[in-house]
């Protein structure tokens, strides 16, 4: 049997809004989902930060363990000043949008963990570009707003076994212990060194072999994002 146009054209409608409804009612269901994995997401590179794992313990748990160890949350401004102190807003603060407002009014998230022993720890979020696409992370500091007490680094699409390897721990855990003043005063940050960094250099890491774009994006990322962050450091660092 033959359909006419018309018949035809009112099918395809017909098939199109069902569809388009179908996939809004999917995408309306999966939203709270997708939201919850994206929150413990990151809660668990804010972890790593500080060297906690929960890659081993059910996704629902993590938020039990997020809890234990972060104690604070602080907004802060590029002058160093308090002026956010709710920890539910705070943790909810994208940095990659705030890098886009003007510097006078970004809220930069520090999160204050307190660890096993009673040490503590301040954990603040970097956001920079790769060859790629976009790099990110979280690093953590001792008490002196100097010495890093761990990394956790991420990216969208750099290329495996290159710049991808940025989050894997071969890479992170040279960072532990380096220091980003000088003795000075001055923020200097980390360099990530093509060809390997001297063994007592305390403001430097090696590069990845292959990788140099993505680890001068990440090299970039620390200073550009721990300047931001420089006032607030120095007026609460120890000796």
């Amino acid at each position: 049997m033959q359909h006419s146009n018309k018949y035809i054209f009112i099918y395809s409608i017909i098939m199109v809004v069902v569809i388009a409804v179908s996939l809004t009612i999917v995408a309306v269901k999966l939203k709270p989902a997708q939201e919850d994995n994206i929150r413990i997401e990151k809660m668990q590179n804010i972890l790593s930060s500080v060297n906690i794992s929960t890659t081993e313990i059910p996704k629902k748990q993590v938020i039990d363990v997020y809890q234990k160890y972060i104690k604070v949350a602080l907004g802060v401004n590029n002058k160093g000043e308090v002026v956010e102190q709710d920890a539910a807003k705070i943790f909810t603060i994208e940095l990659a949008n705030e890098l886009k407002k003007p510097v006078e009014q970004q809220i930069l998230p520090v999160y204050i963990a307190v660890l096993d022993g009673g040490d503590s720890a301040n954990i603040v979020p970097l956001r920079g570009k790769g060859l790629w696409g976009p790099v990110w992370g979280y690093m953590s500091f001792k008490t002196d707003f100097n010495t890093i007490f761990g990394t956790a680094f991420d990216h969208k699409g750099e290329t495996p076994g290159l710049g991808a390897e940025i989050n894997q721990d071969w890479f992170m855990k040279p960072f532990i212990g380096k220091q980003i003043f000088e003795s000075d005063g001055k923020l200097v940050s980390i360099s990530v060194v093509k060809g390997g960094a001297k063994p007592d250099d305390i403001h430097g890491v090696d590069a990845i072999s292959g990788g140099t774009i993505t680890s001068k994006g990440v090299e970039k990322m620390m200073l550009d994002n721990l300047t931001n962050y420089e006032a607030y450091f120095k007026k609460h660092m120890t000796k």
